[in-house]
């Protein structure tokens, strides 16, 4: 039994139960009103969530999507929402088991994924009823498993919800999947046809104004902002130059991208996946904290090459040490250089496992070679040379030619 579903299915109802209770969760509520404004025909960016304030910052399909939560009572939505979050956390921890070729009983499912409570991601995930979850499974199935016959297309439905999966077209092309890549490119193409169907006013006025405000969705200087954007604003006092913050933010994200698309190539799909979701945070103007929750994917790989790594890794993201320092209602910008250290704590860990991915890349590609050389060296030895050997060769069937020479003649 305890290798069976079960004990995920008792966490998902007590999920499911703590959410109705909780309740109030911010970022459910606004994907509420999204759904809302589609049923009701109303500009979606013109005003905010009545009950929030805030505005809803997501592209228009990702209101389509979340027009059955704006039919169901608030305490419903929110247990249905967190149950299933929840469920989506395990599944995704079964996935990842699986790409390890490690097993993935119920009881381990059950723990593991109680256990991810405990890192910051996660529980912020939960308490603003945000959508991660579920993208980092729909990217996870198409990543590791890009055989199936459908791949690629959860991850263009993905990038339609929230825009910054579209890194992982450009992952799959890097890794040699161009048909995946293409069936992404065409499920987001797809999501943003329906945008325009289903509301055109607020489709145009979103890909056409409030793409590229990286400021719509929060203040980006907030600690909570672990992106290279939000570094630089804290590090700047103040929102740093677009071709500043390119500079600097698209070689970092194309040199992890790279690195990802490297592991990915010789045999470890989990790991490739999780340093492009890595290159995906470090891209986005705004990462905030809950969108780390691909945290727990990287402590699992990580834990199969070095026990010391991944609990160093989780340690990171257990003790939140990018609120240690003063922030909110801009204090960030006061940060001494200590601050800056802890406060982008998120950042810099992933930038130093990117580096040590690189570095161990490059060693085993070293070996590899080597070892290719030897095996040449072995088939070939250097003090015979190929035509050397072909005459050896034919010295040797000179007998079987006199031979047939006799029988025949």
């Amino acid at each position: 039994m305890l290798k069976g579903p079960a004990p995920v299915l008792v966490l998902v109802v007590a999920a499911a139960v703590a959410g109705a209770l909780r309740g109030g969760f911010t970022d459910l509520f606004v994907y509420q009103y999204g759904g809302r404004a589609v049923l009701d025909g109303l500009p979606v960016y013109e005003s905010g969530d009545p009950v929030t304030g805030l505005p809803f910052t997501y592209p228009p399909f990702a209101a389509v999507v979340m027009v059955p939560l704006a039919l169901l009572p608030a305490w419903l939505a929110a247990a249905l929402w967190t149950g299933a979050s929840v469920g989506a956390f395990a599944a995704a921890v079964v996935v990842v088991r699986r790409a390890l070729s490690r097993p993935a009983p119920g009881w381990l499912v059950a723990l593991l994924t109680g256990g991810a409570l405990a890192l910051e991601p996660v529980w912020q995930n939960l308490a603003f009823g945000q959508v991660n979850l579920f993208l980092m499974l729909a990217v996870l199935v198409d990543l590791v498993r890009p055989e199936r016959r459908w791949s690629g297309v959860l991850v263009g439905i993905a990038a339609g919800v929230k825009l910054t999966p579209l890194v992982f077209v450009v992952l799959l092309v890097l890794v040699g999947r161009r048909t995946a890549a293409g069936r992404a490119v065409l499920a987001f193409a797809g999501t943003v046809a329906v945008g325009f169907v289903a509301m055109p006013g607020s489709a145009a006025t979103y890909w056409a104004d409030g793409l590229v405000d990286a400021g719509r969705v929060g203040p980006p200087a907030l600690a909570h902002n672990q992106s290279v954007y939000g570094a630089l604003t804290r590090l700047l006092d103040g929102q740093p130059p677009i071709l500043l913050w390119l500079a600097v933010a698209g070689p970092l994200s194309l040199a992890v991208l790279v690195v990802g698309a490297g592991w990915w190539r010789r045999g470890d799909r989990v790991l490739g996946t999780c340093l492009g979701a890595l290159a995906m945070l470090l891209a986005s103007p705004v990462s905030w904290s809950h969108h780390w929750v691909w945290a727990v994917p990287v402590a699992l790989a990580l834990w199969e090459r070095s026990r010391w790594a991944g609990a160093a890794w989780t340690a990171v993201f257990v003790a939140r040490p990018v609120v240690w320092p003063p922030y909110s209602q801009d204090r960030e910008y006061g940060w001494s250089p200590p601050d800056h250290l802890v406060g982008n704590a998120y950042l810099l860990a992933a930038l130093a496992l990117s580096v040590w991915a690189a570095a161990t890349l490059n060693r085993r590609v070293g070996s590899s070679a080597r070892r290719t050389d030897t095996e040449s060296l072995r088939s070939n030895p250097p003090g015979l040379s190929l035509d050397a050997r072909s005459a050896a060769d034919l010295r040797k069937q000179l007998p079987l030619f006199n031979w047939q020479r006799d029988v025949w003649h």
